[in-house]
């Protein structure tokens, strides 16, 4: 049984291929199509995903897309007429790509994978909520669901037993948790849809002194989690922005422009939004509690990416247990639609995996060794080939020198975070190593942390956390034992504390103790794990720095080529494809920074 899920058209595109049940590739359009966030119909990342699964289009037993797009324009029309005559500019921007692609997906969809079956539609929320349950590793949990908007719902609370699963109550557009957040992530600045994590991780330099403000004039915010905007505050039902003027009134002047300095205000409104949407977390997880009696929880959705808040969850909510969705975005839409159709249409049971049915995320192309090494010969490149056994402890070695390394291995990541296959690594404990990587490879703002990847069975030793967190989904501070002593005695604010060192491992520390955390398992990734044992040897610590093998604009790589190309305009040391090492002093200086920035697209 071949089962084919899609989801498209607002932002991660992406496709997912079940067979008999089992997920067997995944991946989001934007890997191959190398534009970030790219929301077209997933062509290239649906024929990966054939390709994977060793079939081609007419062996496909169903194809089902992760929302309802009638439902969805439905509520377009609705809101363009109760707002009418404003919006005009935005209805004559949206309804003619409604009229010519959002409206024929069938058609779209027969026409790109040349296949000549019905179409299946999920709702949006319910794509979110089997994304979240069926992959997880519980026989029964509730469920909770938090983004932008899906037709009309805006977040979810619902219920997973074995195979069967229902939405209770939900929360309807225009009142939305996601849209709140969205709103402060365009004020500061930052673009909506992708800037999200930005504010985030600027929320810590910042003071929480808007949150009395915000809970008494923009959102009544209720004890179970619902809540209610103040509409006269947001411009995005009838205009082409989040917010107004008397937004930009309430908080003493307009939004921030793109690329300008970041001030106080910009911080303490971050600091202020996020400790608002953690409550609104933590009440709609206790409602959810409350609601199902159960002990577990599960969540997606965008909100779901909000890893500070999630970690708030685990540590002070009522529940013993917690998974999220790696692709909690529309990109796992493609997956819970999937699973929607073999659970619930076809009444497949259900037996949940010992650790999650995910596979690490892993479920992206790979490259095989004589393909990487055809790939390099062809290009001319200097590299040494090293048996599979040696690398391991190689990169720990270049590593513990302080050096940055690329390291290109096995399949793909599926979702925003890389996991050890698709990542840039360096050492924790140089306290360089954060502006570094931030302003010389990854060409980003230097107010950005890193996350730390550690070995499973030694993330107690070095974090408050003694749970999986495979996906780095869980925000946890470090160890009260690795902390140095609190150095806000001498006056620092903001941006400025970026450069107090907070911890033994400074380049993974943010500024209020945090780490985006991710457990690494000999069982889904042994390669990565004994890299980070064989680290933890030769130093004393089992944790990396992991981020992205991308630059900023850029979604992460996918192909050896992608990996090179990056590799060379970056001021990386050096790089592992598969079992083959390359060293930036064998090549020419990178090309100047410029140059290589002027061809991304900013954030």
């Amino acid at each position: 049984m071949n089962i084919l899920g899609i989801s498209a058209y607002y932002h991660d595109s992406a496709a997912a291929l079940l067979q008999d049940g089992r997920l067997v590739a995944a991946a989001q359009e934007e890997r191959f199509s190398r534009r970030k966030h790219d929301p077209r119909f997933p062509r290239l990342a649906a024929e990966y995903c054939l390709r994977a699964g060793g079939i081609e289009a007419a062996a496909l037993d169903h194809v089902v897309f992760y929302d309802k797009p009638l439902l969805k324009f439905d509520r377009l029309l609705e809101t363009y007429l109760a707002t009418a005559p404003f919006g005009i500019r935005s209805f004559l921007q949206a309804i003619p790509l409604w009229l010519k692609e959002k409206l024929w997906v069938p058609d779209t969809i027969r026409k790109e994978l040349g296949w000549d079956g019905d179409v299946l539609f999920a709702r949006h929320h319910d794509s979110h909520a089997a994304s979240a349950f069926y992959p997880s590793p519980f026989e029964e949990a509730a469920i909770v669901t938090m983004d932008g908007v899906g037709e009309w719902a805006t977040s979810t609370v619902g219920v997973g037993r074995g195979a069967d699963l229902q939405l209770l109550q939900e929360i309807r557009f225009p009142h939305s948790l996601g849209l709140l957040y969205s709103a402060f992530t365009y004020h500061a600045g930052f673009k909506v849809n992708s800037g999200e994590y930005k504010l985030m991780g600027l929320a810590p330099y910042g003071e929480p002194r808007y949150v009395d403000l915000i809970l008494r004039e923009l959102v009544d915010l209720k004890e179970d989690g619902s809540l209610r905007l103040n509409l006269k505050y947001f411009t995005y039902l009838s205009g082409l922005t989040m917010t107004g003027r008397r937004f930009d009134r309430l908080f003493g002047g307009p939004p921030r422009r793109p690329e300008a300095p970041l001030t106080q205000r910009e911080m303490d409104m971050a600091r202020s939004i996020q400790a608002v949407t953690e409550l609104a977390m933590l009440r709609m997880a206790a409602h959810a509690h409350e609601l199902t009696g159960l002990k577990r929880l599960c969540l997606a959705g965008g909100v779901a990416l909000n890893c500070v808040g999630n970690g708030r969850v685990l540590r002070e909510g009522p529940f013993d247990e917690l998974w999220i969705q790696p692709a909690a975005g529309d990109a796992g839409g493609a997956v819970g639609a999937a699973l929607l159709v073999h659970h619930r249409l076809l009444g497949n049971d259900r037996t949940p995996a010992a650790g999650d049915s995910m596979a690490g995320a892993y479920l992206g192309p790979e490259f095989g060794d004589e393909e990487v090494r055809r790939f390099l010969d062809a290009s001319g490149a200097r590299y040494r080939t090293l048996a599979w056994d040696e690398v391991p402890r190689a990169a720990a070695g270049v590593l513990a020198e302080g050096k940055v390394v690329g390291w290109f291995q096995g399949r793909m990541e599926f979702g925003p975070r890389a996991l050890g296959n698709r990542s840039i690594l360096g050492d924790p404990r140089d306290r360089e190593m954060q502006s570094r990587m931030n302003l010389k490879i990854k060409f980003r703002e230097s107010f950005r942390p890193f996350a730390p990847a550690v070995l499973r069975d030694r993330v107690a030793d070095w974090f408050e956390l003694d749970a999986p967190s495979p996906y780095m989904l869980l925000v946890a501070p470090v160890g009260e034992a690795r902390r140095l002593p609190d150095p806000g005695g001498n006056g620092a604010t903001g941006i400025a504390r970026l450069k107090l060192p907070r911890s033994v491992v400074p380049a993974i520390t943010h500024v209020d103790w945090s780490a985006r955390v991710q457990t690494v398992h000999s069982e889904t990734n042994p390669l990565f794990h004994d890299v980070l044992r064989a680290f933890e040897e030769r130093t004393g610590c089992p944790v990396l720095v992991n981020t992205s093998f991308n630059v900023r604009g850029e979604p992460i790589v996918r192909t050896p080529e992608d990996a090179f190309r990056c590799f060379r305009r970056t001021q990386m040391d050096c790089l592992f494809l598969g079992r083959h090492l390359l060293d930036a002093r064998d090549f020419p200086a990178p090309e100047p920074e410029e140059d290589w920035r002027g061809e991304i697209e900013p954030d």
